[in-house]
């Protein structure tokens, strides 16, 4: 399924969208690429202007601003970076959009992709939390309805990729069980929504996403290098690195109704991409079945 993440934002983000190829590129592209490229592009990107140096640990401020100003500070600016393009879209898609991928995979898969709030917003942390009640975890509804109840699949998650500037998605990942056919895990999943969005979650489910995503952040600050990481990406995409230290009372303090809120506007089937992976026949296996098959015939024939 290595290919998913690739073909499925294509799908998601419409051609010319930021987000339509992915950033990291392809090796199409470094192949493309020249030394003048690569070195524009440093010349461009990697300058003190545009970053953002965090340190944590127990240090002394004016000895590591000092060094800081020691190693880094003769490196020259570059006001040469192009503004960024605008990744805004409207927050229905408004159409099922639908791949069939057929791959050498152990399982048949159905995985899709839901339109859904730009990181940093309220309504974020709201489908953060409907997802984590829907897909996180073995004691999530879809795990609880496919895997335990239904035997249908042997994995289903939900979750979220936080986007700024762009649509955020939600990542829905089911492989089935055995020879069940996509079509009867995809009913079951749109029953599912369709019943959470009516309901809402309850206050138990609220409790234990709140509590689940709050470890997840801990477990990403228990590390200086976690602070690290989100002191940045705080300071990066929203120009302001004490947001870091307040992101889990955001999330603890949306409601059950904000989450029935979200899921009722956005986990539907005309907001969503669908890549649904077939398995390849195995012609070796085709090929004994035939091979067996002769052999019945002429076994027949001699009697």
């Amino acid at each position: 399924y290595g290919t998913a993440f690739e073909k499925l934002t294509a799908l998601a983000y419409p051609e010319g969208h930021p987000y339509h190829h992915t950033p990291i590129g392809s090796m199409a592209d470094l192949d493309a690429a020249t030394l003048e490229d690569a070195r524009a592009f440093f010349r461009t990107y990697y300058a003190p202007n545009n970053a953002v140096l965090s340190v944590v640990g127990d240090i002394d401020p004016e000895q590591t601003l000092a060094w800081i100003e020691k190693y880094f500070g003769s490196i020259p600016g570059h006001d040469g970076k192009p503004a960024p393009r605008d990744g805004s879209l409207p927050e229905i898609i408004g159409e099922q959009l639908r791949e069939v991928v057929e791959e050498e995979v152990p399982a048949r898969a159905l995985m899709a992709a839901y339109r859904l709030p730009h990181d940093g917003t309220r309504a974020c942390d709201a489908a953060d939390l409907a997802l984590t009640v829907l897909g996180g975890g073995e004691s999530s509804r879809l795990y609880n309805r496919l895997v335990r109840r239904d035997r249908t699949a042997v994995a289903a998650g939900f979750g979220l990729l936080r986007l700024a500037g762009a649509p955020s998605l939600g990542w829905l990942d089911v492989k089935t069980s055995g020879d069940v056919e996509v079509p009867v895990i995809e009913a079951a999943i749109d029953e599912e929504l369709a019943r959470f969005a009516e309901e809402g979650p309850t206050a138990e489910e609220m409790e234990r996403a709140q509590a689940q995503l709050e470890r997840e952040w801990l477990d990403r600050l228990g590390t200086v290098a976690g602070r690290a990481d989100e002191l940045c990406r705080y300071a990066v995409l929203f120009g302001d690195p004490q947001l870091a230290l307040t992101a889990v009372q955001r999330v603890l303090e949306v409601t059950a109704e904000e989450v029935q809120e979200v899921a009722k506007a956005r986990l539907r089937p005309d907001n969503r991409a669908v890549l649904v992976y077939e398995p390849v026949a195995d012609e070796t296996d085709e090929a004994g079945d035939t091979a067996a098959a002769a052999g019945d015939e002429n076994e027949e024939a001699a009697k």
